[in-house]
Order: C-alpha cells, then sequence, then structure tokens
C-alpha cells in the first residue's frame, strides 16, 4: 500500500514528496558508527530514526536496500584530515591490534542495537574492507582535475571545485565562511595548496598503524571517501536517501557531494536526511563535561548522573517522543515521564487482547489508522502517532472499565493498528514489562506477590489483613482495584 510520503530534504531546505528513482527498490545510505568506544545516545538517535524509516517504508510497499557503515579507518582525532586515526590511537594505547579495537566494540555496539530493537541493515560495510574502491574513487577526482598530490597524500582542490560547482550548498555556507572557520595551524596544512582542502588519501607516517598501498605512497583514505564509495557500490551512481546526524552535514556530507560531482559529473544522492542532535541538562554531551553517557550505563542506570536505570524501549520511546528534526535534552524527569508513558501505552495494548466484543458498538475509533498513516506522512512525525495512540487507549481503557462497548470489527481494528505501529514501525518491543530493568521487574513481581498474599487473606476471610495491606500501599500511592479475575494495579 503506497502511501504519499512526505520527507525533508536537507539539500532544498523543504519538505518533498518521497518519489523513488526505481520503482519498488529504495537505496537507504546511513553513516554508521566509529568504532573505538562504547556506544552512547549520540549513536542510538540516528539508529533509531532510520530503523524507524526503513521499517516504514517497508510497511507501505517498497523493497528497501539499507546501507549502514562501519568506520574503521580514516576518521581522525581532531579533523576529517588532520591529527591521529581513533581507532588507532585507541589500539597503540591499549596495546592491540587496530581490528582487535573495532571488533570488540563493534560487538558491543551490536548488542545495544539488538536491545534498542533496532533491525539490522541490509549491508554493513567496512571501510576498511573497500580500500580498493576508494583509491578508484581518488583515481577518478584527480583525473578529473579536483585533486593534487602532495608528499604523498592526496587532497582535493575544493577552490577550484567551488568554481565551477557550490561548495556548501548543502551546509549553506560559503567558501570565505569556511576560510574563515579552518584552522591554520593542525598538522599536514603545510601540504595544502589551500587551508580549505581536504584529504582523499593521506600518507602514513612511520608510527601509524593502520596504512595500505597506493599508487601515491603506503597510506590511509581520508574519511569522506568511504561513503561515496561504499554508496556507490551498493547502490549505484544515484540512490534515493542519505542519513544521518546534522552534526555530519559539514564538513562530512558536504564532502561527499563534492567527492560524487567531481568524480561522476553530479550527485548520487536525491534525498539527504539529518537528525537533530541530543543534549543532556541542556549541556551538548561531552567526556570533559562528565555527562557522557554510554547507553550500557544507561540500561544499567550506573552513572552518577542517573538516579535509576532505564529500559531500551524506555530510552527508544522517548527519542520517538520527539520529531527527529528537533532537539532532544535527555534529564532524568523526562525519562522518568517517559518510562511512565511507555507504560501507560503498554498497558492500554494489554487491556486491548482482553477486551470482549459486543453487536453494538458505543466506542469510536475515528479513523485511528489514517490519521496515524497521515501523521507518518508529514516527515515521519512519530509524536503525532504516538498521541492518536494514547487517544485510542483512553477508548480501550473505557471499554475496559465497563463503560462503552465495542465491535468486533472496530475490535480487530484496533488490534491491527497497534501492532502495526506501536511493534512493526515505531519498533516499540511489547513485554509484560514493557522492556524494563531487572530491578523494575523484580519490583513488580515484589508487589504482586504482596497482593497475592492479600487476595490469600481475603479467602481465608482475614479482613483486617487484607485491609491492612491495602491501606498501606494505597498510602505509598499505589491504586488498587479488585477485580472479578484478581486485582490491578497502577501509581
Amino acid at each position: 500500500m503506497k502511501q504519499p510520503l512526505v520527507i525533508y530534504n536537507t539539500l532544498t531546505r523543504s519538505k518533498e514528496e518521497f518519489k523513488p528513482l526505481h520503482e519498488n527498490l529504495v537505496g537507504m545510505y546511513v553513516c554508521g558508527p566509529t568504532v573505538y568506544g562504547d556506544a552512547h545516545l549520540g549513536h542510538a538517535r540516528p539508529a533509531i530514526t532510520f530503523d524507524v524509516l526503513f521499517r516504514y517504508l517497508q510497511q507501505i510497499g517498497y523493497k528497501v536496500r539499507y546501507v549502514r557503515n562501519i568506520t574503521d579507518v580514516g576518521h581522525l582525532e581532531h579533523d576529517a584530515d588532520e591529527g591521529e586515526d581513533k581507532i588507532a590511537k585507541k589500539a597503540r594505547l591499549e596495546q592491540l591490534e587496530p581490528m582487535e579495537v573495532v571488533q570488540y566494540y563493534l560487538n558491543r555496539y551490536h548488542k545495544a542495537m539488538e536491545a534498542l530493537n533496532v533491525l539490522p541493515p541490509s549491508i554493513e560495510p567496512h571501510a576498511s574492507g573497500h580500500i580498493i574502491e576508494q583509491i578508484n574513487l581518488v583515481k577518478e577526482i584527480l583525473d578529473n582535475g579536483y585533486a593534487y598530490e602532495s608528499e604523498g597524500s592526496i587532497y582535493f582542490d575544493v577552490p577550484k571545485y567551488n568554481r565551477e560547482h557550490h561548495y556548501g550548498k548543502l551546509s549553506g555556507r560559503n567558501l570565505d565562511d569556511v576560510l574563515n572557520t579552518s584552522r591554520d595551524n593542525l598538522d599536514g596544512q603545510q601540504e595544502k595548496h589551500n587551508p580549505v582542502d581536504f584529504a582523499l588519501w593521506k600518507k602514513a607516517q612511520k608510527e601509524h598503524i593502520m596504512r595500505w598501498p597506493s599508487p601515491w605512497s603506503d597510506g590511509f583514505p581520508g574519511w569522506h571517501c568511504e561513503c561515496t564509495a561504499m554508496g556507490r557500490k551498493y547502490l549505484g551512481n544515484h540512490f534515493d536517501i542519505h542519513g544521518g546526524g546534522m552534526d555530519l552535514i559539514f564538513p562530512h556530507h558536504e564532502c561527499e557531494i563534492a567527492q560524487s560531482v567531481a568524480s561522476q559529473g553530479d550527485d548520487m544522492v536525491h534525498y539527504w536526511m539529518h537528525n537533530n542532535m541530543i543534549t543532556i541538562n541542556g549541556q551538548k554531551m561531552g567526556k570533559s563535561l562528565g555527562n557522557f553517557i554510554t547507553l550500557d550505563e544507561f540500561f544499567t542506570g550506573s552513572h552518577k548522573l542517573l538516579d535509576q536505570p532505564y529500559g531500551p524501549m524506555t530510552i527508544r520511546f522517548f527519542i520517538l517522543q520527539a520529531h527527529y528534526r528537533s532537539t532532544v535534552d535527555f534529564s532524568n524527569e523526562a525519562l522518568q515521564a517517559s518510562e511512565k508513558g511507555l507504560e501507560r501505552l503498554m498497558d492500554s495494548y494489554r487491556r486491548l487482547q482482553q477486551l470482549k466484543p459486543s453487536p453494538v458498538s458505543s466506542a469510536d475509533i475515528n479513523g485511528i489508522r489514517q490519521k496515524c498513516f497521515d501523521a507518518m506522512n508529514d516527515d515521519l512525525n512519530t509524536p503525532i502517532v504516538i498521541s492518536h495512540l494514547f487517544d485510542a487507549g483512553r477508548t480501550i481503557n473505557s471499554v475496559y472499565d465497563g463503560k462503552a462497548t465495542i465491535s468486533e470489527a472496530d475490535l480487530n481494528e484496533l488490534k491491527e493498528v497497534f501492532k502495526l505501529f506501536i511493534e512493526d514501525i515505531m519498533g516499540l518491543k511489547v513485554t509484560d514489562e514493557a522492556g524494563q530493568s531487572k530491578a523494575e521487574t523484580a519490583y513488580k513481581a515484589v508487589v504482586d506477590m504482596v497482593l497475592n498474599m492479600r487476595m490469600e487473606a481475603k479467602a481465608n476471610k482475614d479482613w483486617a489483613k487484607a485491609d491492612k495491606i491495602r491501606n498501606e500501599l494505597t498510602a505509598l500511592g499505589f491504586d488498587i482495584k479488585d477485580r472479578k479475575d484478581g486485582f490491578e494495579w497502577s501509581i
């Protein structure tokens, strides 16, 4: 069922109706992690954002080839072409082979993504496995006159390119802006014709661990080359969507556009999509600020800034409660509110499975399916989808409490819509604990145990004990409802 999907194209700075280059196959490339440390919130947001897009495109009838790369070489510490490779630095400090570092953190990244219920991409290429493709890309750019060799390294000639094309069309910068913000005191600047030029291939110094032979020197590719080379290899010279975080717009994605135009004459990408950034308590996340929290620390609650553990589905739900192009600020209060909201939504979903149909329906499900589709088709507006599901939850609770009735057709429709948008599109795992931590699961089990003791007291007509348990739980903030088949509680 094709839908009139509208997405925001960063390149044109406007919403556009999505029209794939090929009738049924959508090509999507998203910049993946540089695997030299544990996954954090900055990894979670693009992974979840483009996971939802991946899921939705498939749900509305497209076959999707989703490529998400692994950067395991070429991403340098200070700038796209200056300093020491992050993975090589980690390997040197820990006296490991670089690929040991890569494999260790890649395994942990995959584990974190699995916990967040992020689907694996169709293809997950490594930069280190595509050195030949990157060398060939550099050759094409050299042959077309947009690059030059300097002391064994190859640099992209940005001013020459800008005279014929527009360097900065994605980020909205002009060359003067770039010149004014370029640092001229970094290692390697003396090799360049111009401070804004960026490395396509870097000659490796003697101490550099990761190196490959090339026509120019033993060295390694510049960071920007990998996505251009691998995107073209797996998706062709022209493909539909390239995604990533807003922090990649400049210089990474700007340089990708320049490389594709310089090598093949035009831009490979039809739609550029970028998710916004994440802050923690209003500050940018950073190790120097002490607010750098890994996903594993969120899941276990082991960081000093966390009041408690937050389950993977709480993190996912919180991210989906904000539009992907808006900023997200993580705080304990916000996460706890999301935790409660998720539990409320899942309670409605669980109650939905227990409802009995009636011959006559007084509940109004009010076109919820199309409302949710309309929200998704408006640039993946997941917060509006969630609000529609909460509205439907009130209807479910009304039927559950006997205040309304629902027909079999309407009941089946609600079940289908909830499964489609909660599980299949938004990727929220439905478990009895709504993806919560072991501590929260144990907490619920203890409350259930106490209430079962109350049920036993009532069965034994020990009314004093039963009332005492109920009164003490109520004083603690619990809302307890007796039902024919047992009990129900909430806070």
